[in-house]
């Protein structure tokens, strides 16, 4: 009988265990609404139209996870949030953020042979390498957000690009958290977005 008692203790105990826990909800976050977006200087592209390329991607930014730094500890290793992540990986939001505005404003695009309302070829092609988009930090609570990309301008059925630029942007977080990184992200990937256009316009004039 004291067997048998042991044996259904340890199937208690080990039942506890077995019980499935309640995960903490995932938050989910995008880079917002388009029309917070408000670019100037782009009326020199207004008969313009560009094929805005998918924007790549090394393979660990190929995810939809919100990366960061530890500078302060050990710089060369990348962390990702376990409760936050991405709609998207980065580069395909970036790609949704650039079209989205083109489409909006006095900009024309070109998204490619899906785009079956657009029959005029594209005067341009936009190649746009995304190399980082990790929040970075200095310490504990301080913390900003670095988005690096590349930009190179084609002429249809070119080999070599007319155009080249490299951007960098920067911000400080509000917050040392996931949050706080969304938050620095959009206002940075509108503030690049505002150098293309500028870009852009100037390479094309």
């Amino acid at each position: 009988m004291m067997k048998f008692s042991a044996v259904f203790l340890a199937v208690l105990l080990t039942g506890c265990t077995l019980t499935p826990k309640t995960l903490a909800p995932v938050s989910i976050y995008d880079l917002g609404p388009v029309a917070a977006v408000t670019v100037a200087g782009s009326s020199g592209l207004s008969q313009t139209i560009i094929q805005v390329i998918d924007v790549s991607a090394p393979v660990w930014l190929d995810t939809q996870s919100i990366h960061y730094r530890l500078a302060y500890h050990d710089p060369a290793r990348i962390y990702a949030y376990s409760g936050s992540r991405w709609t998207a990986p980065p580069a395909k939001l970036l790609t949704e953020r650039f079209r989205q505005y083109f489409a909006s404003h006095t900009i024309n695009w070109k998204k490619g042979d899906k785009n079956k309302e657009n029959h005029a070829p594209a005067n341009y092609l936009l190649k746009i390498e995304l190399g980082e988009f990790t929040q970075v930090f200095h310490a504990q609570n301080d913390s900003q957000v670095v988005i690096r990309l590349r930009a190179s301008l084609y002429e249809p059925n070119a080999r070599l690009p007319i155009a080249q630029r490299s951007f960098t942007g920067e911000r400080p977080t509000q917050t040392a958290d996931a949050a706080g990184a969304v938050a620095a992200f959009i206002l940075v990937s509108d503030n690049l977005l505002d150098e293309l256009v500028q870009w852009l316009t100037s390479a094309h004039s």
